[in-house]
C-alpha cells in the first residue's frame, strides 16, 4: 500500500514537468518605423525573454504585447538608449502552445 501511494504521488509531479517542458511556437511581428533594432529571443519552458538591442543615433521607446495562447496576454514597454538592450520576460502560468509578440518602436524623447 506504501509503495502504490508514492507512486500515485510522483505521477502528478512528473506530468506536470513533463507538461512545462513541451516546445511552443513564437511568432514576432515588429513594427519598427525604419529603426536600427535588433529582436533577439530566448524560448524556454517556463519563460520567453525578448531582447530588444537599440542600435538607432537616438533613445527609442518600444511596446510589446505579448500574446501566449491560453494564457492571459501581457504588455511592457522598454525605453532604450542608443547602444543599449533592453529585455522583457514572460513567465508561464500553464502550458503554452503559441505566443505571438507584437513590438512596436518609434522615436522617443529624452
Amino acid at each position: 500500500m506504501i509503495g502504490w501511494l508514492s507512486v500515485a504521488l510522483f505521477v502528478p509531479g512528473a506530468h506536470e514537468a513533463y507538461a512545462l517542458s513541451q516546445a511552443y511556437t513564437v511568432e514576432i511581428r515588429p513594427v519598427l518605423n525604419e529603426l536600427d533594432i535588433k529582436i533577439d529571443h530566448v524560448a524556454k519552458s517556463t519563460m520567453l525573454v525578448l531582447n530588444l538591442t537599440n542600435n538607432s543615433p537616438t533613445r527609442v521607446r518600444c511596446d510589446i504585447n505579448f500574446d501566449p495562447s491560453p494564457q492571459t496576454p501581457r504588455r511592457s514597454t522598454r525605453h532604450i538608449d542608443p547602444g543599449q538592450t533592453g529585455t522583457s520576460s514572460l513567465r508561464a502560468h500553464r502550458r503554452w502552445f503559441s505566443v505571438r509578440v507584437d513590438v512596436v518602436c518609434v522615436p522617443a524623447p529624452r
